[in-house]
């Protein structure tokens, strides 16, 4: 093996000077490596020799201490700076930091090609490039044969844990939690760190924004510092994946011993194996997925009419077949998606939106008063609450409380996104869930219809709407408006007032002035005033039932065909 005193006895790079770090003298090379960018320091792996001119920090000195103690701790071989260039003689600074860390920090005559320099270290260390290689070999063989073996992540994580000799955590690409493996003698367990439950996310969002979301710059374990309390634990993070596809990460938690060289090609060795592993256990949840969706579909749509069969299935899916059942939709408006112009990103956007959201929907799911089970299609989740059939149904007020306290931590969490909420009636047999699940969009639909932005409804609120719209045409509705309000809609319009949404509160607050005026932030005169305007324009006292009942409906026609004044 090459160490750095035997790159003194090498002719061709007669002249080599080391001025500090002399406690180093023994360090092994494995790499040789140019560094000319500050960035270098995710990519660097221990044993590796860096050569540079000193360009990227020679007139700064913080950089310069800096480039010294990460090298350290990477366990780099040492630093060669080509003299003349850009330094005629080494900073005091960086030959004092080289001595506190025992990095190797040498000088290169000036008249030496880095390239050159590389090829010849190069040619000697490769003897120990054989040795490297038959072990990182028999690694390999070992963790493929638990991959074709069926052993899983589970497996993976645990050898890779004995191997580097540090816990692991293995994450997905939302950086949640797939597995972990702790090691004995770990003194920052993870557990004491960290609340390891399976898809939940590990680390908070600071730490991981810092990870390079581009792939190709992680050919390397990247390092980063998680800050816990008075500790700073040093962390090595790699991606598992395929091509340009991202299946998740590997952390080492580095508490126990440094990584060496073996361990960062075993790292990348497992990075593929856990890959191929993690596309595997995604090819078979896509199957059971489609599945699931098929039966989702047709039980949603009234196709299964068979009880024994519906029976049979629910169990199959985790559903309980005898409990009483509504469905809850809501609809995800994002303008934002707009802008991306590529079909896929768009749905991958859509797809991370609606994950979250659903996640939401499980963390709110104490309040539903039932069991949750809740799922998306394209922009649209939908909520299926089970209730157990000994206890008294779920009202449309606990379900519409429910449903707006959902509404307000959605709202609330997902940023640039409004929602729609539609509430089914609770039906006692779950073959009738497909009708609950019809009400439930078809509250979406009037409240689109009326132009409603955001909020929640229940189908038993639409009712007239729903009558109306489903059985008499746009045109008639139009005439019956006019005939009824058409006055008063010219008159606000022409005028600027505002007497259609007055007699929408005041039949809200069945006729009553105070409630009307209080509602409306009126005076109560100011109330009694367009009252009186209203039953002038219209020529009546709006005391007749038959009357009333005209104008209500009116009103509702006017929310319907969603006219602007």
């Amino acid at each position: 093996m090459l160490t750095i005193k035997d790159l003194f006895e090498i002719k061709a790079i007669d002249g080599l000077k080391i001025v500090a770090g002399k406690k180093g003298i023994n360090n092994i090379i494995s790499f040789v490596n140019i560094m000319e960018n500050p960035d270098t320091f995710d990519w660097l792996s221990p044993n590796e020799l860096l050569l540079s001119t000193g360009y990227i920090f020679k007139d700064n000195e913080e950089l310069q201490n800096q480039i010294i103690k990460e090298l350290s701790e990477i366990n780099c071989s040492g630093l060669v700076i080509k003299m003349q260039r850009y330094f005629k003689q080494l900073p005091q600074n960086m030959i004092d930091q080289a001595n506190k860390y025992g990095l190797p920090l040498l000088e290169l005559p000036f008249e030496y090609t880095l390239s050159n320099v590389i090829s010849i270290i190069n040619e000697k260390a490769s003897g120990r490039y054989d040795l490297l290689n038959r072990k990182t070999l028999d690694m390999h063989n070992i963790l493929f044969r638990i991959a074709l073996e069926g052993g899983g992540i589970e497996q993976i994580s645990s050898m890779l844990s004995q191997t580097v000799n540090n816990p692991i955590l293995i994450l997905d690409q939302g950086w949640k939690l797939l597995h972990y493996t702790e090691h004995a003698e770990n003194k920052v367990p993870l557990a004491f760190c960290f609340d390891l439950v399976k898809n939940r996310a590990v680390f908070h969002k600071e730490f991981t924004d810092s990870i390079p979301i581009n792939i190709s710059g992680m050919n390397k374990p990247v390092k980063r510092i998680y800050n816990l309390e008075n500790l700073n634990i040093k962390c090595r993070i790699l991606p598992v994946a395929v091509a340009n596809s991202i299946y998740g990460y590997i952390v080492v938690w580095e508490t126990v011993s440094d990584l060496t060289e073996f361990d960062y090609i075993v790292l990348e060795q497992a990075s593929t194996i856990m890959a191929l592993e993690r596309i595997r256990a995604k090819e078979i949840e896509d199957v059971k997925l489609k599945i699931r969706q098929e039966f989702f579909d047709d039980l949603l749509t009234g196709k299964i009419t068979s009880s024994d069969t519906i029976h049979a299935l629910c169990e199959f899916h985790g559903l309980n077949s005898k409990y009483m059942y509504y469905c809850i939709v809501i609809n995800i408006d994002s303008p934002e998606l707009e802008q991306y112009k590529d079909i896929v990103e768009r749905k991958y956007k859509l797809e991370n939106t609606a994950r979250k959201c659903v996640d939401l929907v499980y963390e709110q799911g104490s309040e539903s008063q039932g069991e949750i089970t809740c799922f998306h299609r394209n922009n649209r989740m939908i909520i299926l609450i089970g209730q157990n059939n000994n206890r008294p149904p779920i009202s449309k007020i606990n379900a519409k409380h429910f449903a707006n306290e959902l509404y307000k931590a959605l709202d609330g969490q997902i940023d640039n996104t409004s929602f729609l909420v539609g509430i089914g009636r609770q039906y006692k047999t779950i073959e009738s869930l497909h009708k609950s699940f019809s009400e439930a969009n078809e509250s979406i639909r009037l409240m689109q219809k009326m132009d409603r932005r955001g909020g929640i409804s229940h189908f038993e609120d639409h009712t007239v709407y729903h009558f109306l719209d489903s059985n008499i045409k746009d045109m008639e509705l139009e005439e019956f408006f006019m005939k009824h309000l058409g006055k008063i809609y010219e008159h606000d319009k022409v005028h600027g007032t505002s007497y259609i949404f007055t007699l929408e509160n005041y039949f809200m607050y069945n006729l009553n002035i105070s409630e009307t005026a209080k509602a409306m932030f009126l005076h109560r005169n100011t109330l009694i005033y367009r009252i009186e305007k209203i039953k002038e324009i219209l020529n009546t006292d709006l005391k007749n039932s038959e009357e009333l009942l005209q104008i209500q409906l009116a009103l509702k026609i006017f929310r319907l065909l969603n006219k602007n004044l």
